[in-house]
């Protein structure tokens, strides 16, 4: 039997004090400027935010945008899937259609920000789109980050990687050891199955914990020493709930108000608290609480998930591990791909969607 080291043995996470509880924005602060440009995030940066959240995508000839959907239709003047097109010559005269009007940032040049030596406390929350290979954007995000000296000590520690499938799970492992890897998803029984082990963090829609299911998830994440955020949260009582919860981090749009009410209940813990009649309505203002939609969701997500790759984890070998098999990936038996996950995986590369958006009133 191999001996169990202090690192294998969870270390509880404390209850979060309101002080404590990150904000993280949202495509930056895109409530008010075009989601996911470089303005969007500077502007979260000086409205005081901890942590940004964005999406990467990788074009056809290699570079890695920061950008949430597949397409370039709903926000830019360009058009068409990223995968199929290039950068040069093409994406990179794309600009956004909201105010004011901005190119697309690249990878490289919000690593380039973080990397200022007044950005240094900020957190980089990386949503890696499925309709990208892992294999090719990893290491070409583990080439941007080699380039910075003590990338390992000053910037991979800031990184946290959002994964949505299982398969991109050993890639993120080989070429992106020093980041942190979070599981992002709605349902809780896809995390116990895939994520758990493999996973230090989870980015848990907010609905999903709007129940008393979601309530003994969080409780267990905090005993295993496992973090849990929440997104993507711009209603007042939704923030206030979520400050509530303890978690690490509120993903927003609203930084700047998120902050403000922040700093209000630490200057007035009493203003946590809900009351009048939307202390009763509120857990049953939106069809999203409920636990129907909660079983719909999940089973959405599920055939989405298995439509863009088989539901398990390949086996990465370790020399050092030939010896001791206790941080092995298990393998889970694939999932048999049908007519129907070939459908729903041709409709999520074309249209400018993805799991978010069955929650959303706009795509998340």
């Amino acid at each position: 039997m191999s001996q169990v080291t202090p690192t294998q043995i969870p270390i509880p996470i404390p209850f979060r004090q309101p002080k404590d509880i990150e904000c993280w924005g949202h495509r930056g602060a895109s409530a008010h400027l075009p989601e996911n440009t470089l303005a969007s995030f500077r502007a979260a940066i000086k409205e005081g935010c901890d942590g940004i959240e964005s999406d990467v995508h990788a074009t056809s000839d290699g570079v890695i945008l920061m950008f949430h959907d597949p397409t370039l239709d709903r926000t830019t003047t360009g058009k068409g899937l990223i995968k199929n097109q290039p950068w040069k010559g093409v994406i990179e005269h794309v600009r956004t259609t909201k105010e004011p009007i901005q190119p697309i940032p690249l990878f490289e040049e919000l690593i380039a920000l973080l990397m200022e030596p007044e950005n240094r406390h900020v957190t980089l929350n990386i949503d890696c789109k499925m309709q990208n290979d892992p294999e090719k954007l990893f290491p070409e995000m583990s080439r941007i980050i080699s380039k910075y000296p003590n990338h390992s000590t000053l910037l991979s520690p800031r990184l946290i990687l959002g994964l949505w499938h299982p398969l991109f799970i050993p890639p993120s492992m080989k070429y992106l050891p020093n980041c942190t890897r979070y599981h992002i998803g709605f349902s809780l029984p896809i995390i116990r199955e895939y994520f758990w082990d493999h996973c230090s963090g989870f980015s848990l829609a907010f609905s999903a914990l709007m129940n008393s299911t979601g309530q003994a998830f969080l409780n267990e994440c905090r005993e295993k020493g496992k973090e849990v955020t929440v997104w993507t949260v711009n209603h007042e009582l939704e923030m206030k709930t979520a400050i509530g919860w303890g978690v690490k981090a509120v993903l927003t749009d609203r930084v700047g108000r998120f902050v403000e009410l922040k700093n209000e209940i630490i200057d007035d813990p009493s203003k946590l608290n809900i009351t009048g009649l939307s202390k009763l309505t509120f857990p049953w203002s939106s069809w999203r609480y409920y636990t129907l939609a909660h079983v719909i969701t999940r089973s959405l997500v599920g055939m989405y998930l298995k439509a863009h790759g088989q539901m398990y984890i390949t086996p990465i070998h370790n020399p050092s591990d030939d010896n001791d098999n206790d941080e092995q990936i298990d393998s889970f038996t694939p999932s048999t791909g049908g007519s129907a996950n070939s459908t729903i995986r041709r409709m999520s590369e074309s249209l400018s969607i993805s799991p978010e958006f069955l929650l959303q009133k706009n795509p998340e």
